[in-house]
């Protein structure tokens, strides 16, 4: 753990991780993942302050985040961004250059900090049984919270809030959709609805329908074995008669595209589907007030 005395960093500071033994947020990949894909993107950071900083949680925690934002700017538009499975490694930092490029503060929590490290796990079934399993939803939308208060604190402007997430994150994204009312407008990629309750997960995006403060898009793939189509259209019917923000959220399935289509490390990449969402995305983030 950091010392407790490390305060909150100011913007344009990088986050000090040399009490940390595991390299600095946001470089390279989780082993669950190795060897990456020769069509892996990868992002510059030219015209960009990028880098890991530390956010409190309210328990106290310092939480490492990885900030992507354009040079010299303030008062910009915020997304924050939330990990896959595998946790903020290098392909999550990326897409916060990608979003920093189109003029965000992009911010992408480590929301697995308490837990341990998801880069270490050689599987992703053992990444899965003894780390995020043992994650507490609650946890995580709270640290959500804290994320989006730092970027308030420094130079985004929280009239203008949306949250991008990724297959775990993708989740994450209708959760939080569903418990902030700053959130102008989510993107969930491939994140399922429904799913199996516990202690940890109390609820799914489904149960809380009736809370969703803001329109989301899903976009999904037709092959996802994963997440079946039904949940989809349980959603979809659900949202149809939830509360009047939510009614705008919409669905796009890919014929074609299977799980983690956007993940361009991975041999599940759609390049045609990953480009598509993202230019949906962006629009989306436009067309409801967050750019």
């Amino acid at each position: 753990m950091l010392k407790p005395e490390v305060d909150v960093l100011v913007p344009h500071v990088p986050f000090d991780r040399r009490t940390f033994i595991k390299a600095a947020l946001g470089t390279g990949f989780a082993a669950a993942v190795l060897p990456v894909s020769a069509q892996t993107v990868h992002t510059d950071s030219d015209g960009l302050e990028a880098g890991e900083i530390g956010i409190h949680a309210k328990d106290g925690v310092l939480v490492p985040a990885y900030r992507a934002q354009p040079k010299g700017k303030m008062h910009l538009p915020v997304i924050i961004v939330i990990h896959e499975i595998f946790g903020v490694h290098e392909h999550i930092a990326d897409v916060c250059r990608r979003f920093a490029k189109q003029g965000y503060l992009a911010i992408a929590p480590d929301l697995y900090t308490r837990q341990g490290d998801a880069s270490v796990y050689p599987t992703i079934q053992q990444l899965s049984e003894q780390l995020v399993s043992k994650v507490p939803d609650e946890q995580v939308l709270s640290d959500i919270d804290s994320t989006v208060a730092w970027a308030g604190e420094h130079g985004g402007n929280l009239d203008k809030v949306g949250i991008n997430g990724f297959c775990w994150g993708g989740r994450i994204t209708w959760l939080y959709a569903e418990r902030n009312p700053r959130v102008k407008a989510g993107v969930a990629w491939y994140g399922r609805v429904v799913g199996a309750k516990n202690a940890m997960t109390p609820a799914n995006p489904l149960d809380r329908v009736a809370d969703l403060h803001a329109p989301v898009l899903g976009l999904y793939g037709r092959q996802d074995q994963s997440i079946p189509q039904d949940t989809l259209e349980q959603m979809k019917a659900a949202i149809a008669q939830g509360p009047q923000a939510g009614r705008g959220s919409q669905f796009v399935v890919y014929d074609d595209a299977g799980h983690a289509f956007f993940a361009d490390y991975r041999p599940s990449y759609k390049k045609a589907d990953a480009e598509d969402g993202w230019r949906r995305a962006l629009a989306w983030f436009r067309q409801h007030g967050v750019a």
